[in-house]
């Protein structure tokens, strides 16, 4: 027995031996590090991703196992396992390839819908920051003021305004202002280069702790890139005076551990008004970024600046009874100027091959100044309605964030703790009333704002075989301070207020390419701050309670389906009116909805993609009928048809549907839908690429945005109640030439 116990021991000794963990790094062609690789051992059925650096450990491995590695954009890689590869850290090298969809096993992804999205990024590239947002299934924008205001977005029945239950990020630093001076959330993306952009990361609904204030209908997270596939210098011209400029350039050589890159991008342009819009913006950005063996460090700065005249939104009756044409204006001394300087670094440390720290700190400087006639001379039949809102602000904040990944027992636990503050002091934020864009008749508004919210947040992310379960929690606090400028002594209020917001997904994979989840969670937009002291800081973080029931699914290799029938609630909440300066009640509503896209790649070279999204939205306190929400998008359809280098030719023809809507809440106003087509093509020969492409392809007449508005013109005696719209652009024509190196 003795002996049987000594060999017993002695064969553990050399199983424990032979199974053993493996670590290693993989990097591309140019000696990269590679993120998200699927790095699975076929003999355990282990499996672990790749984190940033592309480092990855893996355990339970013994020598002659087969490893492999695999993300789509890249050739897959299968590995034996020798000896020297369990005794130490490997580096391991892929190589890229071709988007192939067919090699998509959503069993091996992190989140389909990134992957997606960088097929999307394949066949559909953009060259404005306003076609980043519409990258989103199912989220359409809007643009009423000359091309320099934030555009307005709709998603999942919401029109979210400019950015109020929509949280956007970049390089994760909040693109939305809170207790703006035009309105709660306002999120204005044009500071961003499009051809900087990496990669976007989105999701709809209030299901992520990661994500804070804003995040009801969904959150968008923008990740610019480190280094440019090649310097390019790009020069696009075309109908209404339009010119853009663009310089993409990389300093540093392509397998160097640190990264330098810079951006420059020039645009003006008059639109198809009578009244030229007179529109331009300049924008600089730089990043650096050095790689160390175990940490890493990167620190980006940019600038934008941009000005414009606009021509506001028409009512319908000045153009029906020839007092303007479609493209004139009632008021064209609109428009505006704003700017945004940025300095955003991040420390990231790999305490482990599994285990993450990572401290980001950001600051901003913003200047914004709107000139707005909404009611012409309603409420000042001599001087007009023109309002003035400005506001001079400086935005900074800290988040620091703990990573861990680990198994226990067969259980794979992916944990994520973090802690930050975000802090706003806004100076002079102001409402006037004015003439000309000259005089301020009278101050409706003006103070200064200190908001700050301190967050923390845990989530897991626990596997065992197919099923998975994420539960996260979120605590967030906010501190609102107005000091009233226009009243007669000194007068400056004070509100906290706290937030717990509890979240879970759930996943099963059914097969290796079916994969069915639930979500469910907890919300919130936070308040103006000029919201919460009116109110005491009573209900002033509304919650929004949603659920999600959904599949992603490839039927067959080149097709990728994902749907999802959905559920959101939001409390009765107390919002401020930027343009007149004063809270109004809105009700507790619900939205019910489905969401549908289909992706087909049928070669190497020709794209498919489609989007719909349904939607029935209804206040819950108001009566039948009379419980509209106004302007919530009900059916939307987006897609199209896309070619990449064929014979070094790449374009497209792309489509979006959006139906007609309710513009009050009785719906007998309408907001007419409308259907848009546009088309590009280009043609690469050696270093030089040309392009054309035409929006609006048939020349449809069609309404960007609209409002149901009550307003007067100077020959009427009594005001009137109608569509006040912004004309789309009509065919729209440009050429452009590329030139790489």
């Amino acid at each position: 027995m003795r002996y049987l116990t000594m060999l017993f021991f002695l064969l553990s000794i050399v199983v424990q031996a032979q199974v053993r963990p493996v670590q290693g790094v993989i990097l591309d062609e140019f000696e990269l590090p590679v993120a998200e690789v699927y790095v699975y051992n076929t003999n355990s059925q282990k499996h672990v991703h790749t984190l940033e650096n592309g480092s990855f450990s893996l355990i339970q491995n013994s020598v002659g196992d087969t490893l492999k590695l695999r993300l789509l954009g890249f050739e897959p890689e299968d590995i034996v396992l020798n000896e020297r590869m369990l005794s130490g850290a490997t580096t391991f090298k892929l190589k890229s390839k071709v988007f192939q969809l067919d090699e998509m096993v959503l069993q091996q992804e992190l989140n389909p819908l990134q992957t997606i999205e960088k097929f999307d990024n394949t066949i559909n590239p953009v060259n404005s920051s306003q076609e980043l947002l519409q990258r989103v299934p199912g989220l359409f924008i809007g643009q009423h003021a000359g091309g320099g205001k934030a555009e307005q977005i709709f998603l999942r029945g919401f029109d979210v305004d400019h950015g109020t239950d929509v949280r956007i990020t970049v390089d994760g630093m909040p693109v939305n202002m809170v207790s703006h001076a035009h309105g709660q959330g306002y999120a204005d993306l044009h500071f961003v280069i499009p051809e900087t952009m990496d990669r976007m990361e989105f999701d709809k609904g209030p299901y992520y702790a990661t994500q804070g204030n804003f995040n009801t209908a969904g959150y968008i997270a923008f990740q610019t890139t480190d280094r440019f596939e090649q310097n390019k210098i790009k020069v696009e011209t075309g109908d209404f005076n339009t010119l853009r400029t663009i310089g993409l350039f990389n300093w540093s050589p392509k397998n160097d551990n640190e990264q330098f890159i810079t951006a420059i991008e020039y645009m003006e342009g008059d639109g198809p008004f009578e009244a030229p819009q007179n529109f331009n913006r300049l924008n600089l950005f730089g990043k650096y970024k050095k790689v160390f063996d175990t940490q890493q460090f990167e620190i980006s700065a940019s600038h934008f600046k941009s000005r414009w005249d606009a021509s506001g939104q028409i009512p319908e009756r000045a153009v029906a009874q020839g007092i303007i044409s479609r493209f004139g204006a009632i008021d064209a001394t609109e428009g505006g100027e704003t700017s945004r300087s940025n300095v955003n670094a991040t420390f990231t440390k790999y305490l482990t091959a599994n285990s993450t720290f990572r401290t980001q700190a950001y600051v901003s400087k913003y200047d914004f100044l709107l000139f707005s006639n909404f009611t012409f001379f309603l409420n000042d039949p001599v001087n007009g309605d023109q309002i003035k809102q400005y506001e001079s602000r400086n935005l900074m904040g800290i988040t620091s964030t703990l990573t861990n990944n680990y198994v226990v027992g067969g259980t794979e636990i992916d944990a994520k703790a973090g802690f930050g503050m975000r802090y706003d002091a806004v100076d002079d934020i102001e409402l006037s009333k004015t003439l000309n864009r000259k005089t301020v008749l009278a101050y409706e508004q003006l103070g200064a704002i200190d908001e700050t919210n301190i967050f923390s947040f845990l989530e897991a992310e626990i596997t065992r075989g197919k099923f998975k379960i994420t539960p996260g929690l979120r605590l967030d606090y906010f501190k609102n301070i107005y000091e009233d400028e226009l009243a007669v002594t000194y007068e400056s209020t004070a509100k906290t207020e706290t937030l717990i917001s509890p979240k879970v997904r759930l996943d099963y994979a059914a097969t290796s390419n079916m994969n069915l989840f639930f979500k469910a969670g907890i919300g919130f937009h936070s308040n103006d701050t000029r919201v919460v002291v009116q109110q005491n800081g009573r209900e002033t973080l509304p919650k929004a309670s949603g659920a999600d029931l959904g599949l992603y699914w490839k039927p067959v290799p080149k097709i990728f389906l994902s749907s999802a029938l959905w559920i959101l609630d939001l409390e009765q909440e107390f919002v401020y009116v930027g343009d007149e300066g004063v809270v109004e009640p809105s009700g507790a509503t619900r939205r019910l909805g489905v969401d549908f896209s289909a992706r087909y790649q049928m070669n190497d070279w020709l794209f498919l993609d489609s989007d719909f999204t349904y939607t029935h939205a209804r206040s819950k306190e108001a009566e039948t009928g009379e419980d509209y929400i106004p302007l919530a998008p009900k059916v939307t359809v987006a897609g199209g048809l896309g070619v990449d280098n064929l014979n070094n030719f790449s374009g497209g023809i792309r489509y979006r549907y959006l139906g007609d809507r309710a513009a009050n809440e009785d719906n007998s106003i309408v907001a007419k839908g409308y259907f848009v087509t546009d088309a590009n093509v280009s043609y690469t020969f050696s270093n030089i690429t040309l392009g054309v492409s035409m929006d609006n392809v048939f020349d449809v007449e069609w309404n960007e945005t609209q409002f149901a508005t009550t307003s007067r013109l100077t020959n009427e005696t009594a005001p009137v109640e109608e569509i006040h719209f912004t004309p789309g652009t009509s065919r729209f024509l440009k050429a452009s030439i590329t030139y790489s190196f």
